[in-house]
C-alpha cells in the first residue's frame, strides 16, 4: 500500500537486503502478519524464497482474523465476515517498509501487512487502517504526530502451560516485593531484562529506559519518540519478543490490565504534534500552554469518554481504574500530575501530552487512533478546556468519571457522534459488536471471587 522507502529505518531490511539474506541462507522464514482487533500478530509462516517470488501478490487470510475474540471463535453478527458470507478471505499485502529481523527467532523476518478487500480497498476495521486514517486526518490539519509508548507488564514464575494447568491460581511474581526503580534485582530478572534489551536493540528498536514498576514482578519499558504507525508496529514486535523470551526462561508475562486485585498495568501514550519540524506543544518558560496543546487536551477530555471500547476493550480493563492506583478515575488534566487522565509533561521544546487511560491490554493502534480522533475533535470543534487539576486528582468532584465497566463504555460509544464522524458507522458497529460479545461472555460466568464471597455464606 505504501511506496517502498529506499532508505529504511534502523533495524529494517530493504527488499534487496532481504534477497541477499535469503540467497546467503541467513534468512529462511518470513512471518507475514496482520494485527488483529486485540493487537496480536496473526498471519502465516512463509518460506522466504517463496515470499520473494510472490512478494507483490501478497497472500490470503480468512477475514475472521479481524472479527473474532481472544478465543478465535467464529462469531456471528459481524458485517465483515461470517457464515452468511462463507467466511471468505481478505487479501493481505505486505508493507515492504516493515521488513524486520527477529533476533529472538534466528533466520526469521517479520513483515507487517495490510488487509484489503478483493476490490483493492482497505478493510476499514483493520487496526492499521484505522490508525492510518486518523494520522491522515491530523495531517490534513497541517500537523504531524510523534509518539512514544510506555508499556507495563507483570512477569510470573513458571511457563504459560504450567499457569494454565493450575487455572492461573497461586501464580508467583518473579520478584516478591515492590522493586520500583530498584537497580539491585534478582539475577533471573536482571538476565531477562538484559536479553530483552539486547533483542530489541538488535531488532532496531532500542528502549529509552527499563525499570521495575510498583507491583511485584512488574516491569516498565519506555520507547523513544517516533512516527506513529511505526511505533505501534514496533510495539507488536516487542510483545512478541517478551512472550518468547519469558517462555524460554520459564517465566510468563501478562499484559492484562489488572492480573491481580490492586495490580494495574498501563500502556501510556506520549505524543506531540509538529508543524514543519516545530513542536506545537512546546511550552515557553513561565508561559501559558500553547493554543494547539490546549485544543488537544480539550478534545481528549471531551472525546475519549465516547471512545472507551477502543482504548479499554475488555471487561478486565476497567478493574485497573482505582483510587490512588496511578490509573485515572476521572477525565482530568494536570501538569506533571500522575493521577490525571491527561498529563502535561516534559519541558520547553520537549513538552508533550501523556494519555494515561489505556491499559496494558489495549491494542496500541486502536488506542492511538482513538487518541488522535479525540485530538482532531478538539482542534476542529474547539470544546471548552476544563480547569486544570492542581491537587489530588482522585478527590475531584467535577470531572467526568471513567466508565465503570465495558457496558457503560459501550453505551456511549455506539451512538457517539464523535466516534461516527471519526471512524464511520461500519467501524463503530464492528467494534460495538465485539464489545457486546465480550460483555455477554462474562455476564453468566461464575468467578472464583464470587465463590469465595458467597459459596458458604449465601
Amino acid at each position: 500500500m505504501n511506496a517502498v522507502d529506499p532508505t529504511p529505518r534502523a533495524g529494517h531490511l530493504t527488499v534487496d537486503d532481504l534477497k541477499t539474506a535469503v540467497n546467503s541462507g541467513s534468512i529462511t522464514t518470513v512471518l507475514l502478519a496482520v494485527p488483529n482487533m486485540l493487537g496480536q500478530l496473526k498471519g502465516k509462516r512463509l518460506d522466504a524464497s517463496g515470499f520473494l517470488k510472490t512478494i507483490k501478490g501478497g497472500a490470503e487470510m480468512c477475514a475472521y482474523v479481524l472479527a473474532t475474540d481472544v478465543d478465535m471463535e467464529d462469531l456471528d453478527g459481524f458485517e465483515l465476515t461470517g457464515w452468511e458470507q462463507g467466511f471468505g478471505d481478505v487479501h493481505i499485502v505486505p508493507d515492504l517498509n516493515t521488513i524486520r529481523r527477529l533476533p529472538h527467532l534466528p533466520g526469521t523476518v517479520l513483515v507487517h501487512a495490510d488487509a484489503l478487500h478483493r476490490s483493492g480497498l482497505p478493510v476499514d476495521v483493520a487496526p492499521r487502517t484505522m490508525l492510518r486514517t486518523q494520522i491522515g486526518r491530523i495531517k490534513d490539519l497541517g500537523l504531524d504526530v510523534a509518539v512514544g509508548l510506555e508499556s507495563e507488564f507483570v512477569l510470573y514464575q513458571g511457563t504459560a502451560q504450567e499457569a494454565h494447568a493450575t487455572g492461573y491460581q497461586g501464580l508467583e511474581p518473579v520478584a516478591p516485593h515492590n522493586l520500583d526503580y530498584a537497580l539491585d534485582l534478582p539475577p533471573h530478572l536482571t538476565d531477562f531484562l538484559i536479553v530483552l534489551e539486547e533483542t530489541l536493540r538488535d531488532a532496531g528498536m532500542p528502549v529509552e529506559a527499563v525499570k521495575p514498576e510498583g507491583a511485584a514482578g512488574q516491569v516498565e519499558v519506555t520507547f523513544p519518540y517516533g512516527e506513529a504507525l511505526a511505533a505501534c508496529d514496533a510495539y507488536t514486535v516487542y510483545k512478541h519478543a517478551v512472550k518468547h523470551l519469558g517462555g524460554w526462561r520459564g517465566m510468563t508475562p501478562t499484559f492484562m490490565a489488572s492480573p491481580q486485585a490492586r495490580v494495574g498495568s498501563g500502556l501510556h501514550l506520549h505524543l506531540s504534534l509538529w508543524d514543519n519540524g516545530r513542536n506545537t506543544f512546546a511550552i515557553p518558560e513561565e508561559g501559558d500552554l500553547p493554543e494547539t496543546m490546549q485544543g488537544a487536551i480539550a478534545g481528549l477530555l471531551s472525546g475519549l469518554p465516547h471512545l472507551a471500547p477502543l482504548w479499554a476493550p475488555n471487561s478486565n480493563s476497567y478493574k485497573r481504574f482505582r483510587r490512588r492506583s496511578f490509573a485515572p478515575t476521572h477525565f482530568t488534566w494536570g501538569r506533571d500530575n500522575r493521577g490525571c487522565a491527561i498529563r502535561v509533561t516534559g519541558h520547553g521544546d520537549g513538552a508533550h501530552l501523556e494519555n494515561r487511560l489505556p491499559g496494558a491490554d489495549a491494542n496500541p493502534y486502536l488506542a492511538l487512533a482513538a487518541t488522535l480522533a479525540a485530538i482532531h475533535h478538539g482542534l476542529t470543534e474547539r470544546p471548552d478546556l476544563p480547569p486544570e487539576t492542581t491537587d489530588d486528582a482522585y478527590e475531584v468532584d467535577d470531572g467526568l468519571p471513567v466508565p465503570a465497566d465495558l457496558a457503560e463504555a459501550l453505551a456511549d460509544f455506539r451512538s457517539s457522534e464523535i466516534a461516527l464522524k471519526a471512524f464511520g458507522p461500519a467501524v463503530v458497529r464492528h467494534y460495538a459488536h465485539a464489545a457486546r460479545h465480550e460483555i455477554r461472555w462474562h455476564r453468566h460466568r461464575v468467578t472464583d471471587a464470587e465463590l469465595e464471597r458467597g459459596f458458604d455464606r449465601a
